[in-house]
């Protein structure tokens, strides 16, 4: 399920310069139009948190499922900017939901001593959808984003019949808001939070940058497809590792080596200026993020298991903290960009991953797992 919400959030990286030109977009609409998605996450987030701990997971997901769905079929028929914001936001409402009622259902029924494991799994599996998305991209910019986009309600109705069919997780007492609320708002929990919440602030950013700096230096939606194809492969495949190393040796270590890698990658995307580099840049950043996400991931999820917080809040924060990093990125990325140039965002970003590898060397225990890792 998170496999296809992914999927479908990427799949805009290879449009965005057709629109762009057919549209007659600026930089900073363009970053709306990316953010789009994230927006409505971010917005959906604590609700989506808040209908898992009540309803369960599982009809959290069918809801997703169909939202997703639904504003997919209508995203793929229109073509004014305005309604293409709107929708993407409601695919992005959606997206919280099945995110929240996801996570929620694999903590619920996995061991505690191997979360970050079992996060970096899904993380890894969800990431691979980025590898679908850009084709999907494609895909659509080559025969029309009617029958491309179309079709992915079929897919969501078939899946909210098979998440219909699963075990439910066993519902927890139920919390109350101002508990949860006041929870939320701990400095702990606020940290962890900002631990996912800067990549993602890099990733909103590059999703901008990233496709029309391709398009600038002549490559075409091919190219920008196989750029972000390549990169989500290597995170998906070093997300799962990142999340056994971090039940291991604790959430710290990848988390700070990823976020390095990834500080490194955006000084040379706003420095390079060949096609090559750009790519290379890319694919670079996804190798860090590979390191640093499931381990911010996990953290969230072990801070809410301290703070006696449901963990489908804790899964709504996730969500909230990689939404508002996007739309930041995003929005302000483009905006940045369409004023200065490409590389003052990139450059900025770059000082913000490297503060917060200071932040994270002071305030985050090396050994921040609940308990170490069996088998």
């Amino acid at each position: 399920m998170v496999f296809f919400d992914v999927a479908f959030y990427a799949a805009i990286a290879p449009l965005l310069p057709r629109y762009v030109d057919d549209l007659g977009l600026n930089k900073a609409q363009a970053g709306v139009l990316s953010a789009s998605y994230a927006a409505g996450t971010l917005v959906a987030s604590l609700p989506a948190g808040f209908l898992a701990s009540r309803v369960g997971p599982r009809v959290t997901v069918i809801y997703g499922l169909l939202a997703l769905g639904v504003s997919s079929f209508v995203f793929g028929f229109v073509d004014h900017v305005y309604l293409l914001d709107f929708t993407r936001f409601v695919q992005g409402a959606g997206g919280a939901l099945i995110w929240a009622g996801a996570l929620t259902w694999l903590i619920a029924m996995s061991p505690e001593e191997k979360r970050g494991s079992v996060i970096g799994i899904a993380l890894g599996t969800a990431v691979a959808g980025a590898l679908l998305g850009p084709a999907l991209g494609a895909l659509a910019a080559s025969i029309g984003t009617a029958p491309v986009f179309g079709s992915i309600l079929v897919v969501t109705i078939a899946f909210a019949f098979l998440a219909s069919r699963l075990p439910e997780a066993e519902a927890p007492p139920p919390q109350g808001l101002r508990e949860v609320l006041r929870t939320l708002l701990t400095r702990p929990v606020l940290a962890a939070a900002a631990f996912v919440g800067v990549p993602s602030v890099m990733f909103g950013a590059i999703e901008v940058l990233v496709p029309l700096r391709i398009d600038d230096l002549g490559g075409g939606h091919g190219v920008i497809a196989a750029g972000f194809i390549v990169g989500a492969g290597l995170e998906a495949a070093l997300a799962p590792f990142a999340g056994r190393l971090s039940d291991r040796i604790g959430r710290r270590s990848p988390y700070v080596i990823g976020l390095t890698i990834c500080a490194g990658a955006m000084v040379a995307i706003a420095a390079v200026t060949s096609l090559a580099g750009v790519i290379t840049g890319l694919i670079v950043t996804s190798l860090g993020a590979g390191l640093c996400f499931a381990p911010a991931l996990t953290l969230i999820s072990d801070t809410a298991e301290a703070s006696s917080l449901h963990q489908g809040f804790a899964a709504g924060l996730s969500n909230m903290a990689w939404a508002s990093g996007q739309v930041i990125g995003g929005v302000g990325g483009g905006v940045v960009a369409s004023l200065t140039g490409n590389a003052a965002p990139s450059l900025a970003i770059a000082l913000l991953l490297a503060l917060t590898v200071v932040y994270a060397f002071r305030t985050m225990d090396p050994g921040s797992e609940p308990s170490p890792a069996s088998g």
